[in-house]
């Protein structure tokens, strides 16, 4: 025998879980959705760029980014929800300037501004091979530099001119760089 709870009906199919949720994003924040507002989010895909551009500077009060078609819709539809059901919430404004805040700071910082170099990229006990005027040349990536011949280099640049006997960009010279402004 089935029994009921008092607040159900036997008679009514239960919908399953997933149909029951609120579809638009108004009704899952708590409103009301507004059937003004449902009128200029549907108009939007049959309105002209010209119209769009025209809501743009109503709505922002600037003109409008010269982006393509669906980049202006998605952008008018949301700020068009903004106005209607408001905005972002006090502390995630404030989260988010803080964000801003922290990756410009990063960005300022010198040690941001510094590339990693390819010689810092290399593991110890690397070995980096370079023919040179037909002769194969053998450099080996030390702790503090690097060796070549059995003798110890600062940088490889400066192992670089010992071989060439004039100056090169040591990652360049043993193919870590790749040359973007022309050059050796």
């Amino acid at each position: 025998m089935l029994t009921s709870l008092p607040d159900q009906t036997t008679d009514a199919p239960t919908a399953p879980p997933f149909a029951r949720r609120p579809t638009t994003p108004a009704v899952q924040l708590g409103h009301a959705p507004d059937p003004g507002v449902l009128a200029r989010l549907s108009a939007l895909p049959t309105m002209s760029m010209p119209d769009l551009q025209s809501m743009w500077r109503e709505l922002n009060g600037s003109e409008p980014p010269r982006y393509n078609r669906k980049f202006l819709e998605s952008r008018l539809a949301y700020r068009i929800q903004e106005l209607a059901y408001g905005g972002l919430k006090t502390e995630t404004r404030k989260r988010l300037d803080a964000l801003v805040s922290e990756i410009e700071a990063e960005r300022q910082s010198p040690a941001s501004r510094r590339s990693s170099s390819p010689e810092q990229n290399l593991l110890v006990g690397t070995r980096l091979l370079r023919e040179w005027a037909g002769i194969e040349h053998t450099v080996t990536v030390l702790d503090s530099g690097f060796e070549w011949e059995g003798r110890p280099y600062a940088s490889l640049s400066s192992v670089a001119r010992a071989i060439t006997g004039t100056r090169w960009n040591g990652p360049l010279f043993f193919g870590l760089r790749s040359t973007s402004k022309g050059g050796r």
